[in-house]
């Protein structure tokens, strides 16, 4: 690997969040909309994405532990407690992704952690071969299955959407007794295969899931702590992006080495490659794809039935970057959104109100039932509307951003 892993193992959080601030240079020569731009910047990064991705690490290595601790206490053994939990914690890691996706730029592009870990649609046929074969099966629970998962099954078998099929069904949680039984899905129709050793399967693929969420702290935040760094090293794991963890890149805008030449750059790709990229792939993909008829079964969380709720999160990923800090009801000092205002953008207040228009929109989609089962109701045209609004208003504060 390029870095030495030389990282302090405990780092309290004042002095995280200090450190990070400290990051980035001088403001020599920088004009006073710069500064504030760069403000802006220091804002969102630790407040915003470390906090997101330490989160998402911490939800998915939970969810991992607990079906692991599942299939050791043995499919016969469980109860239906068990199986709630371990669905609890899922939709926990689950939200947390989802109110990353404002900024997939980066590691989650660069090193292919997003389709990695949240393909859809599931690969349901492929997934009745693979657990069909008692060698890939015996391959996935031994000592390497975590490694042979994310390097072997592809990423249509890969990632939230397989562990969500072994643990939910119909917009509920897996029974007990359908995991004691033989898999009933009419893909698997012909082939014998338990629920334990689709347990097998969840078990390796929540621990490939774990590692690539701890990749993105860890490629993001260069104060990481030693836990996600140490794991990154353990799996040979790439997390410098032209020798530069992401964080140090975009806090360290017009330094030599950056990607980013100008604080312009910097606020117009968390603008328009982060939010108004979700906002657009929400709107015209997430939604637009079975809504059009193009591609009925292009439906994301279908067997937990959360497609709403995942949206409706990606929204929330806009709101709490342009706000400054994860869970925000309104925008901080130091946020993209008051820099906005700062900076003399008359329309600021119009993002404000599309970001919640969209969230209404959604939440009345919701109100009707799961999205498999309302696609084409008309009120999904009316969300999507509501979200390609916002994109509208986001790009154009983009490309205000960068006249000034």
């Amino acid at each position: 690997m390029k870095r030495l892993f030389s990282v302090l193992s405990i780092i309290a959080a004042g002095a995280l969040l200090l450190g990070s601030c400290e990051k980035g240079g001088s403001d020599e020569g920088l004009s006073s909309n710069q500064k504030k731009m760069k403000e802006a910047v220091h804002q969102y990064v630790p407040n915003v994405v470390y906090a997101t991705y330490k989160a998402l690490a911490d939800e998915t290595n939970d969810l991992y532990e607990a079906l692991a601790a599942a299939h050791e206490k043995g499919v016969n053994a469980l109860t239906q407690a068990d199986i709630d939990g371990i669905c609890t914690k899922f939709l926990e890691a689950r939200k947390y992704w989802e109110q990353s996706e404002a900024f997939l730029y980066g590691p989650a592009t660069t090193f292919g952690i997003d389709p990695h870990i949240d393909t859809w649609p599931l690969d349901v046929d492929g997934l009745a071969v693979a657990l069909s074969n008692a060698e890939q099966v015996k391959m996935l629970e031994g000592e390497d299955g975590i490694a042979y998962a994310g390097a072997k099954l592809g990423q249509e078998l890969l990632g939230f959407h397989g562990i969500e099929f072994v643990i939910f069904r119909d917009g509920k949680n897996r029974s007990v007794a359908a995991l004691k039984a033989n898999e009933n899905h009419p893909e698997f129709a012909g082939k014998s295969v338990t629920g334990a050793q689709e347990l097998v399967y969840a078990v390796a693929v929540a621990g490939d899931l774990r590692d690539n969420c701890y990749r993105l702290y860890a490629s993001w935040n260069p104060d990481a702590e030693s836990e996600y760094v140490d794991r990154m090293e353990e799996i040979e794991a790439e997390i410098e992006i032209n020798d530069r963890i992401y964080g140090d890149n975009i806090l360290g805008a017009t330094e030599p080495g950056s990607s980013f030449g100008t604080w312009e750059e910097a606020i117009s790709k968390i603008l328009v490659g982060g939010c108004s990229n979700i906002c657009a792939e929400v709107a015209d993909v997430k939604m637009g794809n079975a809504h059009s008829g193009e591609d009925v079964n292009y439906i994301e969380s279908p067997y937990s039935e959360q497609s709403f709720q995942d949206f409706i999160d990606n929204i929330l990923s806009i709101k709490f970057s342009l706000y400054g800090a994860r869970d925000a009801e309104k925008a901080g000092e130091k946020s993209i959104l008051k820099l906005l205002e700062d900076l003399g953008y008359k329309d600021a207040s119009k993002i404000d109100s599309a970001m919640s228009d969209a969230i209404a929109a959604l939440k009345a989609c919701q109100a009707k039932g799961s999205f498999v089962k309302i696609y084409a109701d008309s009120s999904v045209q009316d969300a999507m509307d509501a979200v390609s609004a916002l994109d509208d208003e986001i790009n154009k504060a983009a490309s205000w951003v960068v006249r000034q």
